[in-house]
């Protein structure tokens, strides 16, 4: 498999939905958050975006998201339980998996995902993470695990101008849970 190619194809369609303002339906807002949807182009389920301002300059938002398995991420986010290298291909793309518990009191089975993530660096300052689910040979699914799958996912933390200590996050996620348990 040519995860150059396939990571390459993830951050273009990623950027094209940042760009995309057709369609978005908001379906929960706070006064910091708006949190979106449509449906995915990519399969039978939705795309849905969040948005918001954090009162922190980018380098240190993506520090708490940045997809590396000694990151902060697993500290925080209650929906990563393991977060683990496979392989590295570059020093911009690596093979991972993650691994989340159960949800919505066990109906949801915990699943086992296995991506391609690109980080990307863009002249504006802006960071983005993007990944999609690949099949790679060292990585047979976890015991007691539903092989979890991503479509094209991710996030950008871009700076505001003029505002130094403050980042526009925008995440994007289409995750696919077939009810298998």
């Amino acid at each position: 498999m040519n995860y150059r190619t396939v990571a390459d194809s993830v951050a273009e369609k990623l950027l094209g939905y940042s760009r995309d303002d057709s369609g978005w339906r908001v379906c929960k807002r706070t006064n910091d958050v708006c949190v979106s949807w449509r449906p995915s182009s990519e399969y039978s389920g939705n795309l849905y975006k969040g948005e918001g301002t954090i009162k922190a300059a980018p380098r240190e938002v993506w520090e708490c998201l940045k997809p590396v398995p000694d990151g902060l991420r697993v500290n925080w986010d209650k929906n990563v339980k393991v977060f683990e290298l496979i392989e590295t291909i570059d020093d911009t793309m690596s093979v991972c998996r993650t691994v989340t518990p159960s949800a919505a009191l066990g109906i949801i089975s915990p699943r086992d995902f296995v991506d391609v993530i690109l980080i990307k660096q863009y002249e504006d300052g802006t960071i983005s993470s993007n990944a999609t689910n690949v099949e790679h040979p060292g990585c047979s699914p976890k015991p007691h695990y539903v092989r979890g799958f991503n479509h094209p996912c991710g996030c950008f933390c871009a700076p505001i101008p003029g505002e130094p200590r403050k980042t526009h996050l925008t995440t994007f996620f289409q995750t696919d849970l077939d009810p298998q348990c």
